[in-house]
């Protein structure tokens, strides 16, 4: 898939087949959002990978949002460690970089995904970091729940000219 065509045609999945994940498309998805640009290359991001069902049937109870999560075969939970990222502010916007490229790989390689939002929700936050056992010096920014789409979601018009100015508002 050409970049420019999987940035125009990702959606936001909720509903998944119910077939597993390959491995080796598991470490893909990793790899693609550790390539992800961060300030300073500080690259200040830790990936809990998720699969176990019990665990994911339990996400919901943590996050208001997460109900797609009961079908969802897998998530990665993408977090940044403050003890790698020197500078205050930028730990969410690296781990953000990294999602999207999550995001624009899972739907290169046939998958589907949301992006649930973690941080700076502190509730959320603190829920996560307890039930996955995170270190203190290590915080969730964002879950993506991730499978086989079970939906097909057309691609809506967002550009904008309205919002585009050039050299000065």
């Amino acid at each position: 898939m050409e970049t420019l065509q999987a940035i125009l045609t990702r959606r936001s999945i909720r509903k998944f087949e119910n077939k597993e994940i390959a491995e080796e498309l598991i470490i893909k998805l990793l790899e693609a959002a550790m390539y992800a640009p961060s300030a300073r290359n500080t690259q200040p991001w830790h990936f809990v990978v998720i699969n176990d069902r019990k665990k994911l049937d339990e996400i919901p109870r943590l996050h208001p949002y997460a109900d797609m999560c009961y079908d969802a075969p897998l998530a990665i939970m993408v977090c940044g460690d403050l003890n790698l990222e020197p500078l205050e502010g930028y730990i969410a916007i690296n781990c953000a970089a990294a999602t999207q490229n999550l995001l624009l790989a899972a739907h290169d390689l046939g998958l589907g995904a949301v992006w649930l939002g973690v941080y700076p929700r502190k509730e959320r936050m603190e829920k996560l970091s307890k039930f996955f056992g995170l270190p203190s010096n290590i915080i969730p920014v964002s879950l993506v729940a991730i499978g086989y789409p079970a939906e097909n979601k057309e691609k809506p018009e967002r550009f904008n000219p309205e919002r585009i100015h050039y050299n000065s508002w």
